[in-house]
Order: C-alpha cells, then structure tokens, then sequence
C-alpha cells in the first residue's frame, strides 16, 4: 500500500520525464524497432521534404530519413554521454577519495602536501571553461565520439574530485568511523569499508544530474565537427548538417535540436525529483 501511495503522489512531470528517458534510452538500445531505414544510406528519397506521415522529421539534404537518424543517434549521444560521466565519477571520486584520506588521517607533510596537490589540479581544472578543456584533450587524442566522451569527462573530474573530498572528510569524523579505528581496523580497510560507501551516495546524485550536462556537451563537439565523422548518425552532427538550410528546411536543425532538448529537459528533471524523493512527494 505505500508503495501504490507514493506512485500516486508522484507529479506528472515526473512521469512525463521517465517517459521521455525510457523512449530515448530504448532508441539507443533497440533502434531498428523504431525506425526500419538505414540512417546512412543516401539517395532513397528525394531531398528536403518537409515533415510529413511517411517523413516525420523530413529528409535531409541527401534523401536520407532524418527521423530515422534521430533515432539510431540516440546510441551514440546516449553511449557517450555514460562514458563521459563514468570518466569524471571514476577518477573524481578517486582523487576525492585520495585527497580527502590523507588529509584526515595524518598531520604529517606528507598527507598535507598530497592534498595541496591535488586540490590545485582540481581548482586548475574548474578555472578552465569546459568546451576550451574539452577541445585541448580532443586534440591531444584524436577525433571520434569516444574520445570526445573522454574529453567530457575529464571536464568533469574536478566537481567530482571536490565533492568526493567533501563527503570523505564529513564521513571520517563521524563517530561510527571512530569506532571501526578503535576496534583496531586499519586504516585502508576503514577506508573501503565505511567511509567510501557512505560518501557516494551525493557523487552519485551528481552523475545524475552531470548526465543530462553531457549530451549537451558532446552534441555540441559534434556540431562543431569534433564527434563522430559523417555519416554517422550523432545529434550534434545532424544539426550541424542541416544548419545551412536553416532558412528553407527548418527541420533539419529545429526537429534534432527539440530532440536533444526534450532529453536534456526530462533527465535533469527526474534526477532532481529522485533526490527529492527521501520522504518527500517528487515534484
């Protein structure tokens, strides 16, 4: 009965993201039960044509299904997306985690020197504006969407890094994390054991909420031409296609980039109402 009561109270906003998320994660999953095409096979159709009941996004400048492409570009922008915020989470929350350890546990320089360190690397990386950090890593390892998934990622590092250092250094002090030392665990055990597990639980809530930053970040390296190489089909690229037709063929660009907003929109809204779910009715 709680668990019907607290589906009831869920607002409708709610489900409409969840719907949103579950549509675009079932294209990039199973997109063949959406759009039977090939989204890179050209010339089957005439160019241009304006949306309609067998061309419901139009087509592109060379025939091809534009809706077609949205779906099957859900794979690439979604499946990057997951690579850039498992990259920031992993390697944040082990600088985090570092940092925020050695500063707890000892008084020495040594602990105080490592946690100076890498907290400048952090403030380096936040003083950095995203796109220009994530162009400067593309151009060390190549194009391709997923170097430009880990070009992302590594904009992120440095949110996860600091946070993770924050829950670590809240954690420690706590009296459970007392006791587990005074019953005589060590101190890499403590660390493993109780202070990591309970530290995650906001990292993870940033993932959430960095996942919706993400596609907008690599549809934006792909419209810039750094993503996937044509004719991939990749959000950002699309758009990046259809932008000189801009004038007459409106739905190259205004269709594409309603998709990537509608996705951007739902995930952040159902990350935000997951961390409001704790005894509160999800708005």
């Amino acid at each position: 009965m709680s668990t019907l009561s607290s589906l009831r109270n869920i607002r409708p906003g709610v489900w409409l993201s969840g719907i949103v998320v579950v549509i675009a994660v079932a294209w990039a999953l199973v997109p063949g039960l959406f759009a039977s095409g090939d989204p890179a096979e050209s010339g089957t159709t005439a160019p241009l044509l304006a949306p309609s009941g067998s061309h419901w996004f139009g087509t592109d400048a060379v025939g091809r299904d534009l809706y077609t492409r949205v779906v099957w570009g859900a794979r690439q922008s979604l499946a990057g997306a997951l690579i850039a915020v498992l990259v920031g989470m992993v390697v944040g929350t082990l600088l985090g985690l570092v940092a925020g350890s050695v500063r707890q546990s000892g008084q020495g320089s040594r602990a105080g020197w490592l946690d100076t360190v890498i907290m400048r690397i952090v403030d380096v990386l936040l003083s950095i504006p995203a796109l220009l950090l994530s162009l400067s890593v593309i151009i060390v390892l190549g194009y391709g969407t997923l170097n430009a998934a880990v070009a992302v990622g590594v904009t992120n590092v440095a949110m996860f890094a600091r946070l993770a250092r924050s829950e670590v250094l809240g954690v420690a002090a706590t009296d459970f994390v007392e006791a587990a030392y005074g019953s005589g665990g060590s101190a890499w055990t403590v660390l493993w054991r109780h202070i990591l597990p309970n530290s995650l639980t906001p990292v993870l809530a940033l993932a959430a909420l960095q996942f919706g930053s993400a596609i907008l970040q690599l549809s934006t390296l792909g419209f810039l031409g750094y993503g996937a190489p044509p004719p991939t089909p990749e959000w950002g690229l699309i758009i990046s296609e259809g932008r000189d037709f801009i004038a007459t063929s409106w739905w190259l660009t205004v269709l594409p980039g309603l998709a990537i907003v509608l996705v951007v929109l739902a995930t952040n809204h159902l990350s935000q109402a997951l961390q409001r779910a704790g005894g509160k009715d999800l708005r």
